[in-house]
């Protein structure tokens, strides 16, 4: 799972990608896959802005999408945007949708288990940060107090 989600794209697959789906963009007309081609490629870029704005054309291409199939696809292909992106409760929704429509989904599984061991990592990495910084407070307001009798 996590050679998915650490995947970085080629910037000579970006560009040519970019290229195709603006000029689809230009002419008025974009197709489904290039949509998709370039939403991918922005997902697995090295850039966070680049990261969202993938996640948005595929969460476009979903709302729009009549193939239960692609919606399925979109579905993942969120989540693993939403998880590099460190936004896990967002990530999570969209594998559970997933799970819900298909409940074997392997990747999706897999999928799912990481972002909860990420959320609960991160959970307890940031109530580690927030109990040692308020150990901390209380430590200064002692010494103050102390200081203040004498």
């Amino acid at each position: 799972m996590e050679s998915i989600l650490n995947e970085e794209v080629d910037p000579a697959d970006l560009k040519r990608f970019e290229l195709m789906y603006n000029e689809q963009v230009r002419r008025g007309q974009v197709s489904e896959k290039a949509k998709f081609e370039y939403a991918w490629c922005l997902v697995r870029s090295k850039y966070i802005d680049d990261m969202k704005e993938g996640v948005a054309l595929l969460e476009d291409l979903f709302k729009r999408a009549s193939d239960d199939g692609a919606r399925r696809d979109y579905l993942y292909y969120m989540s693993v945007g939403y998880t590099r992106i460190k936004e896990y409760p967002q990530a999570l929704k969209y594998v559970k949708a997933l799970l819900k429509i298909e409940p074997g989904n392997h990747q999706a599984l897999q999928l799912e288990k990481f972002i909860n061991k990420k959320m609960t990592k991160e959970g307890i990495m940031g109530m580690a940060i927030v109990g040692g910084a308020a150990l901390a407070l209380g430590g200064l307001v002692s010494l103050g107090i102390a200081l203040a009798k004498k």
